[in-house]
């Protein structure tokens, strides 16, 4: 059978294959790597690749650059793709598709962050397995201060990782915090100085190289099972709030407020 060639449909996103390891890297530095459209829709077709290539044990996330992981969805497509309800719909589809790709993938995945990791970034971060952080990353989720609505399943991996007190703190106030209080809550498991960072990655690289993969991929699923929801979730009811919000004058408010580089006014409508 031949082996799968890792090729990203965007420039904005590079790829590799090091020994057992698939290296995705947000490539857009110029935006601190926010999320573009093209960036979003690279990752499905190399995820699908990965899923069936023997050779791949380890899936890691990073970003170029020293300064961010993903610093956010990339704003200056908002008025094109997110303005209207069509629009929404397709967006919030698309990158749903992506975090649930990610969160799904039957193999473990790896955040490595560096710098900036806001709002998408978060998300892309807790859809991973794994989350490993220099000690100069910062991390936020600033929803609450563009009016938009936060998808169910987003909300969902923040509360699984974090519990639903530190979640609620960190989206109610949108502040942000240091990576000494993201290991403290949770949001990442190890913390290092920058310039260890890759060492660090080497030692989760090696350890997937090594373990059993079989053993680890039922350990993955498992955990997925059981941390499944309840089967008298009111989803609609969740579809109903997130819709609500997108189709606010907050939301307009908010997002017209971040381009023009002030603080928004919200009103509740």
């Amino acid at each position: 059978m031949e082996q799968p060639t890792y090729a990203s449909t965007t420039e904005r996103v590079q790829t590799w294959l090091d020994a057992s390891t698939l290296h995705i890297r947000f490539n857009n530095p110029v935006r601190h790597n926010a999320l573009s459209v093209d960036m979003w829709e690279a990752v499905p077709p190399l995820l699908a690749l990965a899923r069936d290539d023997d050779r791949v044990r380890l899936v890691v996330f990073s970003g170029a650059g020293e300064k961010a992981f993903v610093s956010g969805a990339d704003i200056s497509q908002f008025e094109d793709m997110r303005a209207a309800r069509e629009a929404v719909t397709h967006y919030e589809a698309m990158a749903e598709a992506t975090l649930t790709g990610i969160h799904d993938f039957s193999k473990p995945t790896l955040a490595c962050i560096r710098g900036w990791c806001i709002g998408g970034g978060v998300n892309v971060a807790i859809a991973c397995d794994m989350r490993i952080a220099a000690s100069d990353s910062v991390f936020a989720i600033p929803a609450a201060r563009l009016g938009l609505g936060y998808r169910f399943s987003a909300m969902k991996n923040l509360v699984d990782l974090i519990g639903p007190g530190a979640a609620k703190d960190l989206f109610f106030t949108a502040r942000r915090i240091d990576a000494s209080e993201a290991l403290s809550l949770g949001l990442v498991s190890r913390v290092c100085a920058p310039e260890a960072l890759d060492s660090l990655l080497a030692q989760y690289t090696l350890a997937l190289a090594e373990n059993a993969p079989l053993t680890v991929m039922a350990a993955k699923a498992i955990t997925r099972e059981i941390l499944k929801p309840s089967t008298d979730l009111d989803r609609e009811l969740c579809t109903s709030l997130i819709r609500g919000c997108f189709e606010s004058e907050d939301y307009t408010e908010g997002r017209t407020a971040f381009m023009q580089k002030r603080k928004p006014v919200f009103k509740g409508r």
